[in-house]
């Protein structure tokens, strides 16, 4: 196991950058999108905004390290209907419909596929679209929305802080006809992003940051050029890769702000937090302590962090308690760790791993983008060689990903995968 060293670079945020795509819908022209990673949904989404009959180009930098910038140019009539076999590929796809209702009046979007971690009802998302007057329905696998005479604005109430609700019934709203109130949103720094992003097409929207929006609809919006926020899940990835291997990593680009109850837990572990204008650097020595991790909408525990932490909490020394608050499938990750020889239980959506000093190589399979990339790394903390199938799942998340871990001194080297 070799001690990791170096920087890494955090690009713009996957679940940021989808949303920021489909709002680019929401207005007629050409919107350019920076700071977009190099990643395979990036490319799915892509190729369902030109079905919806955008021209959409994605522009790469030379460079593994880079992200990259799209322009959609966005036409006056689109086309309403997102087919499954595109939406099946991308979860994030279901954002189209917020603003596909809002300009068509009409929208007819599959029923979304992507990573298995469990139900992601659409009932908060047909519920909103219903108050602002539209009429939903699903129908032969399709969500199909209408609404003649447009939408118009209402009083909100989400169950749950859903992000993909949210997002959904932000976009449509700032289209629709009046003042509409959404309580108990999301408040993730993606959301924030979203939301900076819809003010400068001409959005009015109160309330960011908050758990409550408040949207005056407009009549018009019009295209911009927008830089998507840091992705802070890559950046949490980037800080327990020398939690779980060792070492020293400067993750530069990171928000240390989006991730304080993360660090914070890493600190109190044992672990060496700096942070600057630039990013941060987690560094360890030692083997670390375990911590409990209860997943909670933001400000919370993310949940696309918790196979991390599982990871961390299997080479710590003590027991952790780990409790899944919003994906109920996420634990599917622990029987594969349990492959490499953790010390774990499941129960429901509470797992208890026991820390031992060392996993043990073995065959494994990502069901995920954040398991598989997890499974990488606790692979480094492995006496062995270990092989994650289906790592295309990571490539969905992460630019890059083997080919950065390899530059701060990790063993790991990537082959072709059959499945991808």
């Amino acid at each position: 196991m070799n001690p990791l060293d170096g920087t890494v670079h955090v690009g713009g945020a996957k679940n940021s950058a989808l949303k920021l795509m489909a709002a680019a819908l929401l207005a007629p022209g050409t919107s350019t999108i920076h700071n977009v990673p190099d990643i395979l949904d990036v490319t799915v989404m892509g190729q369902l905004l030109r079905r919806l009959g955008c021209e959409v180009e994605i522009v790469h930098p030379v460079g593994a390290l880079s992200s990259g910038t799209i322009v959609i140019t966005v036409p006056e009539v689109l086309a309403w209907e997102a087919p499954y076999e595109l939406v099946r590929r991308l979860r994030a796809s279901i954002a189209v419909l917020g603003p596909l209702v809002a300009r068509c009046h009409r929208a007819s979007v599959a029923l979304p596929g992507g990573d298995a971690i469990g139900s992601r009802g659409l009932d908060m998302h047909m519920a909103g679209l219903r108050e602002l007057g539209a009429l939903v329905r699903v129908e032969h696998g399709q969500v199909v929305a209408e609404v003649p005479d447009g939408l118009t604005g209402s009083q909100l109430w989400l169950d749950f802080p859903s992000v993909g609700a949210t997002e959904n019934l932000l976009m449509a709203a700032v289209l629709a006809k009046g003042t509409s109130v959404l309580d108990n949103s999301a408040r993730e720094p993606e959301i924030v992003d979203l939301c900076q992003m819809l003010v400068q097409m001409g959005a009015r929207i109160d309330g960011i940051g908050s758990s409550t929006l408040t949207i005056e609809g407009v009549d018009r919006l019009e295209p911009v050029e927008h830089t998507t926020v840091a992705d802070r899940i890559v950046a949490g990835t980037w800080a327990f890769a020398p939690a779980i291997a060792g070492g020293r990593v400067t993750v530069h680009g990171g928000v240390a702000s989006h991730l304080d109850l993360v660090l914070d837990k890493l600190i109190d572990s044992g672990a060496e937090v700096s942070t600057d204008a630039d990013g941060f650097t987690v560094e360890v020595g030692k083997r670390l302590r375990s911590f409990d991790v209860v997943t909670l909408p933001f400000p919370g525990f993310p949940t696309d962090l918790q196979p991390f932490a599982m990871a961390l909490a299997s080479v710590s020394e003590g027991t952790a308690m780990i409790t899944e608050n919003v994906f109920e499938s996420r634990f599917m990750f622990a029987q594969e760790l349990a492959r490499l020889g953790a010390d774990l239980h499941t129960d429901g959506h509470h797992a208890v791993v026991r820390g031992i000093p060392l996993l043990s190589g073995a065959p494994v399979v990502a069901h995920d983008i954040r398991a598989g990339a997890a499974l990488v790394l606790a692979g480094l903390a492995a006496q062995g060689v270990t092989t994650v199938a289906e790592s295309h799942h990571i490539d969905r998340g992460y630019p890059h990903f083997a080919e950065v871990l390899a530059s701060v001194g990790a063993d790991v080297v990537r082959v072709p995968d059959p499945a991808a």
